[in-house]
């Protein structure tokens, strides 16, 4: 019998050949090269062996599979390149029969003349899915662990190994169209009731009722090889896909603005697709899935999104030969909003937390919190009762710093201000134990400067999360002049336990996120005082990529937030550092009109009782003498908008705040949403080349003022040709140890 490094055969007396994926060493089964000739290799085992019936495909894991592994993707790119180097003429077609590879090896499966099932016991992702949507049978368990998903649109590409041409001839094209464009997650019974799985059991039924297909007399034919099939709905020439075709860009270019190729070509497949033979329609998946990959937006996305988010979330950044931390207990002080969020995230990772506040009422009105926020998951399905409960038993009130003595780590999420922020520390560092550490959660404040405050500034560092805490993936680790190595990794440890990724920037007023996010604001501040419309505004905003307009975004950070920070700014650097009109703009809306964002029900948009939605204030338009729309070129605003905050991610790397292109890139998607298809800040330039990003800067900057001029470093880029990913090359170090 032959055997196989990446799966099991095993065949039972009723000659159904058990096929049992589980990769050593690794915690999911992902496709690789290797995979991919062993899968290969058992369908020709299974078709030879007359004594095989069928076979039932499994996985050895919690898991089934999350799809192709990342370094066949990245092996995608580099190929390509290396193919357009050697002869641009050739690449395009080699890139087109490399990527058919998965797609012939489904397809083999697929008319291989015996029954295959899969049975899914865990998340079946991508690739792995649409293996399974090639098996002639599908049986998943009804575990909360399953989903099921084309997930690619979310790292700019599409389900290019048949998932456009299967998933669309067994559900109708509208939940087909739904459920790829967006990348959504199915549970078990919604992927049955889409017709994509044929059963839902429980789980220890898995194998004996895919067994049971088998034995049940399993047609070895998939639907669309069978002669007169039509597609649910009856296909692309009905009055059904009349009403849904003509509709389906419009809708697609409202959600996207066109800024997604992936997302596009999945209509393209679909449509073009259903018109045509299944093996026609794969070889136009393969057309349209060799030409995203070529584009900029694909090769930046899965850099990003998909590439670099893994290896920070890995501990890329995490200081070499430093034990991993367990974290047997972790101390919030502040149980207000941001420390009570805190302490759930922790709590929710299992990690017993110590939440301490002034007095017990105000630790207890803190982990109140949570269980409003346990509730809500409960109700929704996402936890047991048991499991809530469980969790907010980890979270244990107090007034009394002394319960801190037996702590690894304690995060300081008091308010902004340095002199509470002192009293803390040093209250904490009274009875903290030798070797914790001290993070402080703060937006604003220098971490050196609030360091300066601790008897060990080397075991300080600064964590600084975002609001909502129990959604946003980001945290920023902030390192002051002192802190240590092991700080660091403590720290990293903690990010990776509470599963968020981590970037780690040098101390600096308002880190990285913060600067950027308020460049963002800032130019929507100058176009405001220009007279453009502030529908203009926002539209523009959206249109450029970002997933809420700058005006709207204040509204939610707090107008009187950006009132108190212009004016931290004027007391610590002077008048001319900040513009006087901005500052006369936010003292209006909040001073004389208590405009101060959602938090009070008026901002820069009134926010009416619901279920009526939030609307742009009518008066915001009489504050300056208003252009008229038609003289404003949309395209040059949302250049405003990316170039602004590009322009801000390129000082920080100047100034050493951000010293790795992945952190800058992947932050600023996670952190403020930053155009996702451009692959981030630094994408964003290295996309249309430094040359070009300076010129456009030039431009802007003789139109609109001199905060758009290229900084001293994008210069010397642009006339070196270099981009942010050769200069800060993040792999360096790896290529000089090999």
């Amino acid at each position: 019998m032959t055997t196989y490094t990446n799966f099991t055969v095993e065949t039972d007396a009723d000659g159904i050949a058990l096929v049992t994926w589980d990769m050593p060493g690794k915690s999911m089964n992902v496709f690789t090269s290797e995979v991919m000739d062993e899968l290969n290799a058992i369908i020709d085992q299974t078709v030879a062996d007359s004594a095989v019936k069928g076979v039932v495909i499994t996985s050895g894991k919690s898991s089934f599979s999350g799809g192709a592994d990342l370094s066949m993707i990245k092996a995608m790119f580099t190929f390509y390149n290396e193919e357009k180097v050697k002869d641009p003429s050739t690449a395009a077609q080699k890139l087109f029969d490399l990527v058919g590879r998965m797609t012939g090896l489904f397809r083999k499966l697929e008319t291989s003349g015996k029954p295959w099932v899969s049975a899914i016991n865990g998340t079946c992702m991508g690739g792995a899915l649409e293996m399974s949507l090639a098996c002639h049978g599908r049986v998943a368990s009804n575990a909360k662990s399953v989903k099921i998903a084309l997930p690619e649109v979310k790292v700019g590409i599409f389900p290019g190994a048949g998932g456009t041409q299967r998933v669309a001839r067994l559900a109708d094209a509208q939940s087909a169209l739904q459920m790829m464009t967006t990348g959504q997650s199915l549970t078990a019974s919604r992927a049955k009731a889409m017709n994509l799985i044929h059963q839902v059991v429980e789980p220890d039924q898995l194998i004996p009722a895919a067994k049971q297909m088998i034995k049940d007399g399993l047609k070895p034919i998939a639907p669309w090889d069978e002669k007169g099939f039509k597609a649910p709905g009856g296909g692309i020439w009905t009055p059904a896909a009349a009403q849904l075709w003509p509709a389906a860009p419009a809708i697609l270019r409202r959600e996207t603005a066109g800024n997604y190729p992936g997302a596009l070509a999945i209509l393209k497949s679909v449509y073009e697709g259903l018109q045509v033979p299944f093996d026609t329609a794969l070889k136009i998946e393969q057309r349209y899935f060799t030409q995203v990959l070529q584009t900029t937006e694909a090769f930046s996305m899965i850099r990003s999104l998909f590439i670099s988010m893994q290896e920070l979330g890995k501990g890329a950044r995490r200081p070499a030969g430093i034990a991993k931390t367990e974290l047997k207990k972790v101390g919030v002080v502040g149980a207000g909003f941001m420390g009570a969020s805190i302490a759930y995230v922790t709590a929710a990772a299992g990690i017993p937390v110590t939440l301490i506040d002034r007095d017990m009422e105000a630790a207890t009105k803190g982990k109140s919190v949570s269980e409003g926020l346990v509730k809500d998951s409960v109700g929704k399905g996402r936890l047991t009762q048991d499991e809530g409960a469980a969790l907010l038993a980890r979270i244990t009130p107090s007034a009394d710093y002394a319960d801190l003595a037996d702590v690894n780590l304690v995060i300081e999420a008091v308010f902004e201000d340095r002199d509470v922020k002192k009293a803390v520390i040093e209250a904490v560092e009274a009875v903290l134990p030798e070797g914790a550490i001290f993070a402080s959660n703060t937006s604003t404040l220098p971490i050196s400067g609030l360091a300066k405050n601790s008897k060990r500034p080397v075991d300080f560092i600064g964590v600084h999360f975002f609001s909502p805490v129990e959604k946003m993936m980001l945290t920023e680790v902030i390192l002051g002049k002192e802190t240590g190595d092991k700080a660091l990794a403590v720290a990293l440890d903690y990010v990776a336990a509470i599963k968020k990724t981590p970037v780690v920037v040098n101390d600096t007023r308002g880190f990285f996120v913060n600067r950027c996010v308020f460049r963002y604001i800032h130019e929507a501040y100058d176009m405001l005082i220009e007279g453009v419309p502030p529908a203009m505004i926002e539209n523009a905003a959206k249109m450029a990529g970002m997933p809420v307009g700058p005006l709207s975004l204040n509204d939610e950070v707090a107008i009187d937030l950006s009132q108190k920070i212009l004016k931290a700014t004027v007391a610590d650097l002077g008048e001319a550092a900040v513009d006087p009109r901005h500052l006369a703009l936010i003292n209006r809306m909040v001073d004389e009109l208590d405009r101060r964002g959602r938090k009070n029900g008026k901002g820069f948009y009134d926010y009416p009782a619901k279920p009526a939605r939030k609307s742009l204030w009518p008066e915001l338009k009489t504050f300056y003498p208003q252009k008229k729309a038609d003289e404003i070129d949309i395209e040059v605003l949302k250049q405003r908008f990316l170039v602004t905050i590009a322009l801000e991610a390129a000082r920080t790397m100047e100034e050493g705040i951000v010293t790795d292109p992945r952190e800058a890139d992947v932050g600023s998607i996670l952190g403020f949403g930053f155009a996702p298809y451009t692959g981030g800040v630094l994408s964003y330039i290295d996309g249309m080349g430094a040359r070009n990003f300076v010129t456009l800067c030039e431009k802007l900057a003789a139109s609109y003022g001199p905060h758009f001029a290229p900084t001293a470093l994008l210069r010397d880029m642009a006339a070196k040709g270099e981009t942010f990913y050769g200069r800060f090359d993040p792999y360096a170090g790896a290529k000089a140890a090999a």
